[in-house]
């Protein structure tokens, strides 16, 4: 049965319509499991694409090739087809070992013998048959594409529908959709017709035939000069799935694989379609999740690396929708598309607070048990990006669980990330600090940071976690023993090796002053030299400040200044025991520097230095290496300054170095005049006097000595608390004191 067309204006009937067997157009959008393949190129060794009928009407349009009488002179009656079949059983089969049944394209109806043949005769017949339906399928397009352009040209918009649905059943032939590719004026005559027409069918056959043609690197070039992306664009405002369908997969392959197919799309405005796509519903149908993958794909691909694009999205709201799915679907392949949407939007400002606003944070955190290891990777690492704007959201109890079981795995990505969203969440907000504690993040976090070995990915966000929730919330103190109890103080203590960055030495020196208000871990970190490699730190950035005096050192990015100021703030809590102060003395030049720092531009560093030198000089050793070294006359010149807190404590060191350069003179005096003048006054030995005399020459000798503790001591307190609130007389009042040393 031959397919009779409707009749055509002008007469003109195309001869392939006479021959071409197809039993109903309407059988061309019959759906089928192969409806919608993944979009891409094809590849390999079958480059055919994907028909969207069923397989019976393939079998019928293979017979029709046999139908044509171009390269078939004369047709055979079925009767003498039956007796050359016999014929050739009869002479050949009792050669042939094996059956093999090959397919075949004559037609299946009649029960020919030929089709039984076997062994290499079948092979060649199968070969031949192949060959012959290649090149009848070129030929057959070579001939009809010039009569198809006419009719898709045609005023009668029957005729267009017609021929559109033709070239569709071409451009399902490999040879047949060489061909049209080849044709500039075909393509350009399809895109024009699904921008002008309003035709169903004929949308539905031009769009479908643009999708084969999509396959191809050919076709997509072809496509992408005739303009195709600005009609595929506006079809994605079709209401029919199919349109929908064809048009968001030849996009999806441009994008793919055209180059300036991104731009294009993005001028035609296919972004914000695409947005109103991942709602879209008809009265009908509803797109599928399979097609909601491909649009978040586009959207990826159109959002990757382009800030407008973004910004796009932003405003279409689209970063809502994106969310709305990741709470309501469980498609892995969707979820995963998603979040890779989510994980690019998330490195833009002014995106990254909207997803968090939206509840980003909290859609993302669901699916951090999945067992698709690279769905929870991203989302992993696109929390990671929003977790610096989620530092005051509440609700997060689950995540943050979720993120103390994850430093546990066995993927060292994973843990990457979990450490470092740790690191943000917790990061002045008391709430989360006291979460992950009661979670068990502190071992956890510890437990990392051993594993982790030399990884500064792992370990520097790790320790910037530790150092946040070992402060500033209810359980600290037992933050900080927990530190201690998991083996935290050692691990911490070798991480200030000099072959660490400068980011994580900044970062576990913060910890370390920390956990040194806990004075049980004092000794810990002696035993394991942290004070040591604390005042090592110190000489080392202080000569980096010295070498570059002139301009703002930032080795990897950390100012000299902030790391000098962390260790001796550390040092100052660390100083208040003696072992502590006894190590930090036996350091040569440790001293100097704390002096020199008095006078640092930096008002917090002269603060701290003052502090750790005033502990430093509680200790005679102390306080005669201050003097030594010339700290007098510096902390002289510090009570002139403006800051009254520094000029107290330069006067409090004054006042330590002076003690006990008074208690070494006071020794000194009285030794001489105890035990010397007085010697001759009360010689030792027998001099006759009673035992009632002797209690008595005990007392005098305790008289001279508050006698000269009145004459010395009292003196220069006074001096000291006078020269507070007259600064003007500090030098008189100095030149006093040393003359009354010596007196």
């Amino acid at each position: 049965m031959s397919y009779q067309p409707r009749g055509m204006s002008g007469n003109m009937v195309n001869p392939i319509n006479e021959t071409m067997d197809i039993k109903d157009p309407s059988l061309v959008w019959q759906q089928s499991g192969q409806y919608l393949p993944d979009s891409g190129i094809q590849s390999g060794g079958s480059t055919q694409t994907h028909s969207i009928t069923t397989k019976e009407d393939d079998m019928e349009r293979d017979r029709l090739l046999f139908d044509l009488d171009q390269g078939f002179p004369q047709s055979f009656p079925h009767d003498q087809v039956d007796n050359i079949n016999q014929h050739l059983g009869q002479t050949c089969g009792e050669n042939l070992e094996d059956e093999v049944e090959m397919p075949t394209q004559f037609n299946v109806n009649s029960a020919a013998n030929v089709q039984n043949m076997t062994g290499p005769s079948q092979m060649l017949k199968y070969a031949v048959v192949n060959l012959i339906n290649y090149q009848d399928n070129a030929e057959l397009a070579t001939w009809a594409i010039p009569e198809l352009i006419k009719l898709l040209n045609d005023e009668d918009q029957v005729v267009v529908s017609q021929a559109a649905v033709m070239v569709y059943q071409l451009s399902n032939r490999e040879a047949a959709l060489h061909a049209i590719i080849n044709s500039p004026q075909m393509i350009g005559t399809l895109v024009k017709s699904i921008s002008n027409s309003n035709d169903l069918e004929t949308t539905i056959g031009a769009v479908g035939t643009l999708r084969n043609l999509s396959n191809h690197r050919q076709g997509l070039l072809a496509i992408f000069k005739s303009g195709g992306i600005p009609a595929l664009v506006k079809l994605m405002s079709s209401p029919v799935v199919s349109i929908l369908r064809d048009a968001v997969i030849t996009i999806h392959n441009l994008l793919l694989h055209q180059d300036g197919s991104k731009m294009a799309v993005r001028v035609a405005g296919g972004l914000q379609k695409m947005i109103s796509l991942l709602t879209f519903k008809s009265h009908t149908h509803s797109i599928t999740v399979k097609f909601l993958t491909i649009i978040t794909d586009c959207l990826h691909i159109l959002a990757c690396g382009n800030q407008e694009s973004k910004l796009i999205i932003l405003a279409a709201q689209g970063h809502v929708e994106l969310v709305r799915i990741m709470r309501s679907y469980n498609y892995e392949k969707l979820l995963w598309l998603t979040c890779r949407v989510l994980k690019v939007l998330s490195v833009c400002s002014r995106n990254k607070p909207a997803i968090v606003e939206a509840g980003g944070m909290q859609a993302l955190a669901m699916h951090l048990q999945h067992d698709s290891q690279q769905l929870v990777y991203n989302v992993l690492w696109t929390l990671r990006n929003l977790s610096d704007a989620g530092t005051k959201v509440d609700g997060l109890e689950q995540l943050l669980q979720s993120l103390v079981a994850a430093l546990g795995h066995t993927n060292i990505n994973i843990v990457t990330c979990a450490a470092g969203i740790l690191s943000n969440l917790t990061c002045n907000n008391q709430r989360n600090k006291l979460t992950v504690c009661q979670f068990g993040g502190v071992e956890a976090l510890v437990r990392a940071i051993m594993n982790a070995g030399d990884n500064e990915e792992i370990t520097k966000p790790a320790v910037c976690a530790l150092r946040h929730i070992t402060s500033g919330h209810a359980e600290v103190e037992n933050a900080q023993n927990a530190v201690c109890r998991s083996g935290g103080a050692q691990v911490v203590a070798k991480l200030l090796q000099p072959s660490s960055h400068w980011p994580l030495i900044k970062a576990v020196i913060g910890l370390i002053k920390n956990i040194a208000q806990c004075k049980a871990t004092h000794g810990l970190l002696r035993e394991h030299s942290a004070i040591h490699n604390l005042v090592g730190l110190l000489m080392r950035a202080f000569q980096d400040l010295q070498n570059h005096s002139n301009t703002s050192v930032k080795p990897e990015g950390v100012r000299m200044e902030e790391v000098i100021e962390c260790v001796i703030g550390t040092l100052h809590i660390l100083a208040k025991e003696s072992q502590s102060r006894s190590i930090m003395r036996s350091h040569q030049g440790f001293m100097a520097i704390l002096i020199q720092l008095l006078f640092n531009n930096f008002e917090n560093i002269q603060r701290l230095a003052a502090d750790t030198l005033n502990e430093l000089a509680t200790d005679k050793e102390g306080a005669d290496m201050i003097e030594a070294e010339g700290g007098t006359a510096s902390l002289s010149e510090l009570l002139h300054c403006g800051n009254e807190a520094l000029a107290t404590c330069a006067a409090a060191i004054l006042s330590r170095v002076s003690e006990h350069k008074l208690q070494k003179c006071l020794s000194m005096e009285l030794s001489n005049s105890l035990f010397s003048e007085d010697q001759n006054l009360w010689p030792s030995g027998d001099l006759g006097i009673a035992p009632d005399l002797q209690v008595y020459n005990n007392k005098f000798k305790f008289l001279l000595v508050c006698r000269y503790l009145i004459k010395h001591l009292i003196v220069r307190y006074i001096f000291i608390i006078f020269i507070y609130e007259h600064s003007v007389l500090v030098s008189p009042v100095i030149k006093l004191c040393n003359m009354c040393v010596t007196i």
